[in-house]
């Protein structure tokens, strides 16, 4: 059974910086890319940033900068370090896990972390 656990989520204030992680089981996690995505109150998911099997990232315009996306395959784990956090970051965070293998997809997310950016 494939299972996406994050954490690290909270309340911080703007300016202030978390660390997100996303332990992943039941995958070949080296195979696969990793995402991060947020879903806001009221508005569609949207990518935060992603990270291929070979360790290229891209990001959202909206994050780069300040955003990192990190992975340790040795523990299964997906980190995004946010620093200079600003209250429009404020959404739910989902880990992605994607790998596209002879004409098939296996696409899984996790449940999600709140971050809330607030003074």
């Amino acid at each position: 059974q494939v299972q996406l656990v994050e954490s690290g989520g909270g309340l911080v204030q703007p300016g202030g910086s978390l660390r997100l992680s996303c332990a992943a089981s039941g995958i070949s996690f080296s195979a696969y890319a990793m995402g991060w995505y947020r879903q806001a109150p009221g508005k569609q998911r949207e990518l935060v940033a992603t990270i291929t099997s070979g360790g290229s990232t891209n990001y959202a315009d909206s994050v780069k900068g300040r955003f990192t996306i990190s992975r340790d395959n040795a523990k299964n784990t997906v980190y995004l370090q946010m620093n200079s956090l600003k209250p429009e970051d404020t959404a739910v965070y989902y880990c992605n896990a994607n790998l596209r293998l002879f004409g098939g997809e296996y696409n899984y997310w996790g449940q999600g972390t709140q971050v809330t950016v607030s003074s």
